[in-house]
């Protein structure tokens, strides 16, 4: 048994506040130095609002130029930023468990590994730990577990027998390189949302973005979106794979257009994965987005988020470039494996004053 924890009961308040985050519009934003239009993007009449294009209208890419040197100052300061402390520090980790998306994308994932992921997944943190912050009764989860398709009926079953209304994600359309035939990407689909899959990540043909085949690449993604039917389709861009910030911002405005409902940094499997400059060029895109349609799309930063201190910077970003509004699971996720891990151990070391011995915190 750990001492009393001094700070027992501000935590559970803090938390809960943090759950009950008030909606708000988009904040102003830092300067648009970071994204140059040669002119202003028409504005739209109420009576437009929520409706997506019915077909992909390149003007609304066509005069788009990233200052990239403003997007990395800009990308300096967030992670300039001291990070808050104390039981302040120790409500924002938990918040941020509520946006990972748990996965295992291995080649020897197994049913045993996936259900222990799933159960990791509905208990991300020791209950011990959660009632000395007085948080135990709040229903922590992650936000979803993400598998192979072939592994999704593993998850649905091992959630359904704990008693788990989780989502289940899986990728697919030949991840992580997009390179399979269509008609194939697209029974991965069809075949993950039939085994119970709720949420698809979907990866999109580098190809047709470097050779600016844009309208091509809005008519996969549409069939990506009418073959997930009610799935939720997040986009995954392999943005370190797209060139430049510019091509970044291009791919996110076309996938957007297509129906998206979240715009996904990379597979995790590229050279480069989740940067702060390409969130920075993709949030403001979905910003913009919102501003010409009224439709809020999410955002899902993956590959490289290994830390409790990364998470914090995260959350700082979309905090400032979106606002409270997207701080939801809804709008929100981190794909990451190892994330969780590294967060327990952070909270573990505010209530007991120590660091976890590798066995004191056992990771699916």
């Amino acid at each position: 048994m750990f001492s009393p924890f001094p700070f027992e009961g501000i935590i559970g308040r803090v938390f809960l506040r943090m759950l009950l985050l008030p909606s708000q519009p988009p904040r102003s934003a830092p300067p648009r130095e970071c994204i140059q239009l040669d002119e202003l993007a028409p504005t739209f009449p109420s009576s437009e609002l929520d409706l997506l294009p019915s077909h992909c209208d390149l003007s609304w890419i066509s005069k788009i130029q990233v200052n990239q040197p403003a997007v990395l100052r800009r990308a300096e300061q967030i992670q300039a930023r001291r990070v808050v402390k104390k039981e302040w520090q120790a409500a924002w980790l938990l918040k941020a468990v509520t946006f990972i998306d748990l996965t295992t994308l291995s080649g020897d994932d197994t049913s045993s590994n996936v259900q222990r992921l799933c159960y990791k997944a509905k208990y991300p943190i020791r209950e011990d730990l959660l009632k000395a912050l007085n948080v135990h009764d709040k229903g922590l989860t992650t936000a979803a577990v993400c598998v192979y398709p072939a592994r999704v009926c593993d998850a649905v079953k091992a959630l359904k027998a704990a008693g788990s209304t989780i989502p289940v994600a899986s990728v697919a359309t030949g991840f992580p390189a997009g390179q399979t035939h269509l008609k194939t990407r697209l029974e991965e689909i069809r075949l993950a949302v039939e085994d119970g899959a709720t949420e698809i990540d979907v990866v999109i043909n580098r190809t047709l973005v470097l050779t600016g085949q844009w309208e091509a690449l809005y008519d996969e993604i549409r069939q990506f979106r009418k073959t997930c039917g009610e799935a939720h389709l997040k986009t995954i861009l392999a943005t370190g794979e797209l060139g430049s910030l510019t091509n970044v911002y291009k791919a996110s405005m076309i996938a957007m257009m297509a129906g998206s409902d979240f715009i996904k940094t990379s597979t995790g499997k590229e050279t480069v994965n989740a940067t702060f400059p390409v969130a920075i060029v993709m949030l403001r895109a979905i910003r913009d987005f919102f501003w010409k349609t009224g439709n809020k799309i999410g955002f899902k930063p993956a590959g490289g988020i290994r830390s409790a201190k990364d998470s914090l910077a995260w959350l700082s970003l979309i905090k400032e470039e979106l606002g409270d509004e997207w701080l939801t699971p809804e709008l929100f996720r981190i794909g990451a494996s190892t994330l969780l891990s590294d967060i327990e151990r952070q909270i573990y070391h505010h209530v007991t004053g120590r660091y976890a011995a590798y066995h004191d915190l056992p990771m699916s």
